[in-house]
């Protein structure tokens, strides 16, 4: 059966404009209450940014045979049990027959911290899905299949995005390829070696400038981790365990 990727560079592109639509009129509220956050935490306290991907990757799932999978978005019933820590609060979950299908983590960043922020999303990447791995291992949702974890990014595309960065190493010099790179060469070496290490079934990077509010253009880092590569990857999965599951 051929997959079925639901015309998903139009989605995509509609989810980047929803991206910026919420995060400026998230911005615009919190200007006419009176009460203004700082910085860029206006844009983000809406909590709406990723729908847009949200709704594509729902979209995945039905069209390619789970069509009566319970689809989790409400906050209430988001978490899994963790080994390192009771609980996780996931952004989707999937289940069918009582059976974890997919989990899926979606982040963002904009500026100017490009810095810390790249540093705290790499360590609870990482962290997420060692927990969730080690509680499969001890079988916390019983005896199943591997499920698909998966893990989507969006980065502004900004000059501070994109320029060069130092690290200083004094003790042990850090890997080659990490020398020089800009935070979205970073993104992009970090989900690939999430999905070489099989932290992740796949892990995907974006990058959209504030202007594409208007157009939705969106820009991929690597066919490794591209938007493509997320959504057939997930729609394989899809695919499988309907087949699996009958």
């Amino acid at each position: 059966m051929a997959l079925d990727l639901v015309n998903y560079e139009k989605k995509a592109r509609e989810a980047v404009k929803v991206f910026w639509g919420n995060r400026n009129a998230a911005k615009l509220k919190q200007v006419e209450s009176g009460k203004p956050d700082q910085g860029e935490r206006a844009g983000v306290t809406s909590g709406k940014n990723m729908d847009g991907f949200l709704a594509l990757i729902i979209d995945i799932i039905k069209a390619n045979g789970l069509a009566d999978a319970e689809v989790h978005q409400k906050r209430a019933v988001l978490t899994l049990p963790g080994y390192f820590r009771p609980t996780k609060l996931w952004d989707l979950l999937v289940i069918s027959k009582g059976e974890l299908i997919a989990a899926i983590e979606l982040k963002s960043q904009v500026g100017p911290s490009f810095g810390n922020n790249f540093n705290n999303r790499t360590e609870e990447a990482i962290g997420t899905a060692h927990d969730l791995w080690t509680a499969y291992r001890e079988e916390a949702f019983g005896k199943q299949p591997r499920p698909f974890v998966g893990w989507l990014m969006m980065v502004e595309d900004a000059p501070g995005s994109r320029k060069p960065v130092r690290d200083a190493s004094p003790h042990f010099p850090v890997f080659e390829e990490f020398k020089g790179a800009s935070y979205l060469k970073r993104y992009d070496l970090l989900c690939q070696r999430l999905v070489q290490e099989q932290l992740y079934t796949t892990a995907a990077v974006i990058t959209a400038e504030r202007s594409a509010a208007e157009s939705g253009k969106f820009s991929e880092l690597s066919s490794m981790t591209g938007l493509r590569t997320f959504v057939a990857t997930l729609a394989g999965h899809v695919a499988a365990e309907a087949a699996r599951l009958g």
